[in-house]
């Protein structure tokens, strides 16, 4: 994992309940393979200083443990994405610069193009940098530390867009084809997804 002057954490957030999808929509399947998995995949761990999995689920803690990665437990989901946020920044806010957000359904994100955003922050690390289609935002999204005192104040199910709402000027958007930014909410969305996709 990467360890130099400008260190970078990784939080993957696999937490929710998914009550849109209906059931533990992380352990349905696309192409094969979990959603949890491919979202773990998608991890360019080489590129972070830590990498760590925020979850209510025991198989996606064991999954975690098999890729290295930390796993935090969110024992209270009902409180809301804040929740999971909070977890996740006061894991890694010591010993990281800036932290990547990512979030657990969107399949066919690549391991590449998170790669490349890592990149594309470290060359301009005064912005907030979200990949993004057409000139519209998506996820992952890295959030220098100055905005981690911001993303400790949220609270219910409010994540990291309220704190983008904060400060639009310093958004920067990464650009990735738009089947990179979909996200599995629903069986329908599930089942439109393309069966050959990877990671």
């Amino acid at each position: 994992m990467q360890s130099d002057r400008f260190p970078i954490g990784c939080l993957v957030m696999a937490a929710g309940n998914a009550t849109r999808f209906g059931t533990n929509k992380l352990s349905a399947e696309v192409g094969g393979k979990s959603l949890i998995r491919r979202a773990l995949e998608a991890v360019p761990a080489e590129k972070f200083a830590a990498v760590a999995v925020v979850t209510q689920y025991d198989e996606v803690a064991t999954l975690a443990q098999t890729f290295g990665f930390t796993c935090i437990r969110n024992r209270h989901p009902e409180w809301g994405v804040s929740h999971t946020v909070h977890l996740g920044v006061e894991q890694l806010r010591h010993i990281c610069r800036a932290i990547l957000f990512q979030v657990a359904d969107q399949p066919l994100l690549r391991r590449q193009s998170v790669a490349a955003l890592v990149d594309d922050y470290l060359a301009h690390p005064d912005t907030i940098v979200a990949m993004g289609h057409g000139g519209v935002r998506g996820n992952p999204c890295i959030f220098p530390a100055d905005c981690f005192p911001a993303l400790m104040a949220l609270t219910g199910d409010t994540g990291g867009s309220a704190v983008i709402r904060q400060q639009p000027a310093r958004l920067r958007l990464f650009e990735v084809d738009s089947a990179e930014l979909l996200d599995a909410d629903t069986p329908d969305a599930l089942r439109m997804m393309p069966p050959g996709a990877s990671t």
